[in-house]
Order: structure tokens, then sequence, then C-alpha cells
């Protein structure tokens, strides 16, 4: 009775929070609780998520996770996402604070790519989620950040350091190998384009065909590159899907060097994931076992830095031609740039290498 009783207690205390976060956008500011309908969502790992509903209109509700301004600028965050918006690639945004990291946007009916079978029976869904990224590459504008995978790994470090959580051993073994991925990207730089950073099927929709990207807090230029080998490992893609997913990208037939800049992408990105997991852990955020989590994702990155073609790949780039972007690209101010999560794999695909010929297959929560 009395743990019951406690927990009506803390869900009030919480309800109070949204609707005094409510009561800040202009659009809700006057409205009588008894009209607000509110429900949790899940899915958010360091946020807070709530559909509100009001009359026959339907919104989201954004509350940061405490701490989570400490590497994620909000400033750009809101530029970035209004821009998407803008162009269609994301949820109308309606109102936003960058001070906390509070936003609102409109509800999207639609269904996560995480959900239910997601990627694993759906052979058009490679496809779709491809388009989607190549249509935020293509924005009109340029985003406010940088996203640079070596800069946001110091930047974890630093975190790390403050809250003194020691590294893994198995970390200083990965983190040597970075170095030579890191001299075979400065080798072949391409021009950096906005960019997700974090596309994970949770965070894509599919709203009857029409994928929307929704958490841009990662977004920034990249190379784009980083959003294929990214939404690869998180979607659990093997060889033929990334074939799909790269001719859908690039058409035609992808040229080996972004093949390998692909594999080494991924690399990066199980690396810079782990860290993310160890700030989380360091944080106290109780949301997942995120030291696990970090292990997890740091033995992928060693065990694809350890496998058999990864020097070659990382030859390849190296040596390699300068992969072409979609049409338009952009370059941004070196210095402006922000750190950039998801959700644990559990198995490690293989290494994809370039494909032998044959035909291509066919393929809101904030």
């Amino acid at each position: 009775m009395g743990s019951a009783r406690s927990k009506q207690i803390e869900r009030g205390i919480r309800l109070d929070g949204v609707y005094a976060a409510l009561a800040r956008v202009p659009f809700f500011g006057n409205v009588r609780r008894e009209v607000i309908k509110l429900e949790r969502l899940g899915g958010a790992l360091t946020n807070v998520c709530y559909k509100v509903t009001m009359g026959g209109a339907a919104y989201v509700l954004r509350l940061a996770g405490e701490g989570t301004s400490d590497y994620i600028d909000r400033t750009a965050e809101e530029h970035n996402a209004r821009v998407a918006a803008a162009a269609g690639v994301n949820a109308e945004v309606i109102y936003f604070d960058a001070r906390d990291g509070t936003m609102v946007t409109r509800f999207v009916e639609g269904v996560s790519m995480n959900a239910g079978e997601g990627f694993g029976l759906d052979p058009g869904a490679p496809v779709r989620a491809a388009r989607a990224l190549e249509r935020v590459h293509r924005l009109g504008g340029v985003f406010e950040s940088r996203f640079d995978v070596f800069a946001a790994i110091d930047d974890y470090l630093g975190l790390l350091r403050e809250q003194r959580t020691p590294l893994p051993e198995d970390y200083h073994e990965v983190r040597r190998k970075t170095r030579a991925v890191r001299r075979a990207l400065e080798a072949s730089p391409v021009p950096l384009v906005p960019c997700h950073n974090d596309p994970w099927p949770g965070n894509l929709l599919d709203a009857d065909g029409r994928i929307y990207l929704i958490d841009w807090e990662y977004s920034g230029m990249n190379d784009p590159m980083w959003d294929l080998a990214d939404l690869s490992v998180e979607a659990g893609f093997g060889p033929e899907q990334d074939r799909t997913m790269m001719e859908a990208y690039y058409g035609a037939r992808p040229s080996p060097d972004l093949y390998s800049r692909l594999e080494i992408y991924k690399a990066m990105g199980d690396l810079h994931w782990s860290l993310w997991g160890f700030v989380q852990h360091a944080k106290g955020n109780p949301a997942e076992d995120f030291w696990g989590y970090g292990l997890e994702r740091l033995g992928r990155s060693r065990a694809r830095m350890s496998s058999a073609d990864f020097s070659r790949h990382v030859g390849v780039v190296r040596e390699g031609g300068r992969p072409c972007a979609p049409k338009r690209a952009y370059r941004v101010d070196p210095e402006k740039r922000k750190l950039v999560r998801t959700v644990p794999e559990s198995a490690l695909p293989p290494t994809s290498s370039p494909p032998s010929p044959s035909p291509p297959t066919t393929s809101a929560l904030p």
C-alpha cells in the first residue's frame, strides 16, 4: 500500500513538471489541464517524452535529460532540427528552449523502424532509409555544428576524467588502432554535408512509406558515409543489405573504396557509442546497463579492427580516390562542433567486402 502511494506521489510530481514545461510554451500557456491528455512515450534513453493531445491535434513534448547539455549543443540542435523540418525530413518544430533542451514538435503518425520486424523481413527498408538519409545530405542549408568522431571521443574522455571513471583495458588497444584510421581519413577527405549522425532504427519513422528522421541532438556537418555506416551497424545489416543500401544511395555499383570507407566508419561508430555508454554510466543514467552496453560496443569495435580485412580497408581509404557525396556539399567552420547515443545490438555482423557482381536487390519521438 505504501509503495503504491509513493509511486502515485512520484507520478504526480513528475506530471507537475510536465505541466510546468507546457505552461512555458505559448501554444499551451492558457490551456486548462483537464483538456490535455498526456501519454508517456517509450524508446528514449536520455530524455523523457510525452504525447500531448489537445482537441484533435497531437504533439510531442521532449524534456531533455539531466546533464545532457554537457555534450549536446542545444542551440545547434534547434537550428538543425528546424532546417530538417522545413525540408520535410523532420517533424515540425513548434517550440524549442535551447537553455534546457525542452522541445515541442508535431506528432507524426508513423511506425518506428525499430518496431516489430523492422529491417529484418522488409527488403525495401534499407532502400527507403538510404533515400531518407540522402534527402538529409542534400538539405539546402548548412548545419550549425560539426560532428567529428575523433573530437567527440576526446570530449567523452574529458567527461570521464571529470567523473573519475576508469576505462576498460581493451579501450587502450582499440584507441591505438584508431590512429591509422584517422590518418587514412585525413588523407582522403570528402566535402562535408548535413548529417543526422544517429540514424538507429528508433529514430526513423515510417509514415505510410514516407520516412521521417527524429532526434537531431547529434546532427552536424560530417562525412555522409558516417550516417550509412551507423545505420548499417544499428540495424544489424549483413553484406547483402549493405549492398542494397549503398546502391540505393550512390546508384549503379559503388566503388570498392566506398565499401572500405563504410567498414572503417562501422568500427569508429562502435567505438564512439561505447564511450557514450561509459559516460551515461558515469553520470548515473538508470535507463540501461550502460557499462555493459559500452563494453559490448567496445568489443565489437575491437573485433572489427582485428578482422583480416580491416587493414586492407584502411589502406584502400588512405590510398584510394575521394568518394563522391550526393550532389550538394557544404563546408563549415571546423571550430563549430559539439559532441555527439543508441541501443544495444546483440550480434556483430560480418565485415562487408565489396560484393561480387550480382543484380541489385530492390528493396515522433524526439
